[in-house]
């Protein structure tokens, strides 16, 4: 009984070491998929609905266009690029004290 009650404290101490490496690497900047190419990115228009003679057209007021984008592409992120949805490092660094004579 005592080894089974043990045994149970060892998985869930080991599921939470774990589950902290877990986060610290996804967050560690290392592995940023964020600057991969999305599926989104890939969304194109489509023609506006035809339905045949005789049937009722559904209302497509509230349809979705999506615009079309007339601006220079941004500049080319990398992999090693912090994603733009990451809060910034909140080390800010001390500016140098200039020397006194």
């Amino acid at each position: 009984m005592r080894v089974a009650w043990l045994a149970r404290i060892a998985v869930v101490l080991l599921m939470v070491s774990l589950s902290g490496c877990f986060l610290w690497h996804r967050h560690s900047g290392k592995n940023n998929t964020c600057n991969d190419p999305q599926i989104y990115m890939k969304a194109q228009s489509i023609p506006p609905l035809k339905t045949p003679i005789g049937l009722n057209a559904p209302d497509t007021k509230g349809a979705l266009r999506i615009p079309d984008l007339n601006q220079p592409p941004p500049p080319p992120r990398t992999r090693t690029d912090p994603c733009l949805d990451s809060p910034p490092s909140y080390v800010v660094p001390k500016p140098a004290k200039p020397p006194q004579a």
